[in-house]
């Protein structure tokens, strides 16, 4: 009887010790597993954030030997992708492979917006039917709008020339009003929004605001040289507004620049009226940049305070500087935003048939355009060597030579 109350005894004993450690195993075998599940989780945050997928248009691109090292800069606080000149022949409903390739690629670099410095049909010619028209702004939606509304990217645009002209006839009377009225049937056709974060529509789309993450962007209609009078206050007014000015940068959209960079387009008809005073009201409100099209030549400017980025052309005929050896090039460019660098803006300008980044040192260190010299980016006055400022005065004179 004693020996088998001992056997009970050891027995639970052993129960009760097997169970504990059953128990104790599992524990850590929970505690390992959430463990391990933390550090995934741990893991899994440290990733960059999911880019969208690529269209396959994009990925084909980027398959050919001339993308094999495309290079994708480091991404500022805002990015956007600025392309301009997109037209061909006065009435083309077909754009140069060049469009085509910059629109597609457009989604590599994965922009809060693309900026357009406008001509993106082939218009302003009076014997242009509605139906031709209509017909080069349905080729736009093929080649430009589709793509870039399937991959979410917004569209902020500019209108040129080639788009509605602005230019008036000795009545006053817009010499192209047919133009006018089709590209804004275009425009405010609900399926063609362009998806920017409109602030005022005003007249929409020759005249309007937006903004992209704490950038505010005012579009004006630089089709022609002159901003009428009444458009020019609803500009200062704007500019002046509490919303653009508690924004932490400003920029400027227009088609014409204002001043001279390209040979054949250096003359006062091509740039805008008054670029002094225009580019004092800029610098008053603080404007960064202006962004331009028309001349067809890439060039990284600033004038005073006020930055130029003279956008490169994507369609036909790109153009060469009035200063320099760098050749005609058709461009794209990054403009990546940091808000904690005295500069803000980082350009990452691209040969759209190389895909080589264009170096600011492959171009001229200042312009001399019939109404003021242009420094290039980065380049101060003070840089400019003796024999630098005589040849611009000798070229102008010594008012224009004050950049």
């Amino acid at each position: 009887m004693r020996c088998w109350r001992w056997f009970c005894f050891f027995f639970v004993v052993g129960f009760v010790f097997s169970v504990s450690v059953a128990c104790t195993h599992s524990a850590d075998k929970s505690t390992t597993a959430t463990e391990a599940k933390t550090a995934v989780v741990s893991a899994e945050t440290k990733i960059s954030p999911q880019v969208k997928p690529l269209p396959p248009e994009t990925t084909a691109i980027l398959k050919t030997a001339q993308a094999k090292n495309l290079y994708n800069p480091p991404r500022g606080d805002v990015r956007f992708v600025v392309i301009s000149d997109l037209n061909s022949a006065y009435g083309s409903t077909d754009y140069d492979p060049e469009v085509d390739k910059g629109v597609n690629l457009v989604p590599f670099w994965q922009p809060d917006v693309v900026v357009s410095g406008g001509d993106m049909v082939a218009g302003q010619k009076p014997s242009l039917t509605p139906t031709q028209i209509r017909a080069m702004w349905a080729a736009f939606e093929k080649h430009v709008g589709t793509p870039l509304r399937r991959a979410k990217i917004p569209f902020g645009f500019t209108i040129g020339n080639h788009d509605a002209s602005g230019a008036v006839g000795v009545n006053g009377n817009f010499l192209f009003q047919r133009e006018r009225d089709l590209a804004s049937e275009y425009w405010n056709d609900p399926k063609h929004d362009p998806g920017v974060k409109f602030v005022d529509r005003y007249e929409f789309p020759f005249y309007y605001t937006f903004e992209s993450k704490d950038i505010f962007f005012l579009v004006w209609d630089g089709s022609s040289h002159r901003i009428p009078a009444e458009k020019m206050a609803w500009v200062e007014k704007t500019l002046a507004s509490p919303r653009a000015q508690k924004a932490k940068m400003r920029i400027m959209v227009g088609h014409l620049p204002l001043y001279g960079v390209a040979v054949g387009r250096d003359q006062p008809v091509e740039v805008m009226a008054d670029a002094e005073k225009l580019r004092a009201m800029f610098e008053k409100y603080k404007v960064h940049t202006y962004i331009s099209g028309h001349h067809h030549a890439y060039y990284p400017g600033h004038r005073g305070n006020l930055q130029l980025l003279h956008t490169g052309i994507l369609g036909s005929g790109p153009r060469p500087l009035i200063n320099g050896k760098f050749p005609p090039t058709k461009t794209i460019s990054v403009v990546d935003v940091n808000f904690n660098s005295p500069e803000l803006t980082t350009y990452t300008t691209y040969d759209i048939k190389t895909l080589k980044v264009i170096e600011n040192d492959q171009l001229p260190r200042f312009l001399t355009g019939h109404n003021g010299m242009v420094l290039r980016r980065d380049i101060e006055l003070k840089d400019l060597s003796t024999q630098e400022k005589n040849s611009c005065i000798q070229t102008l004179d010594k008012k224009r030579c004050q950049a």
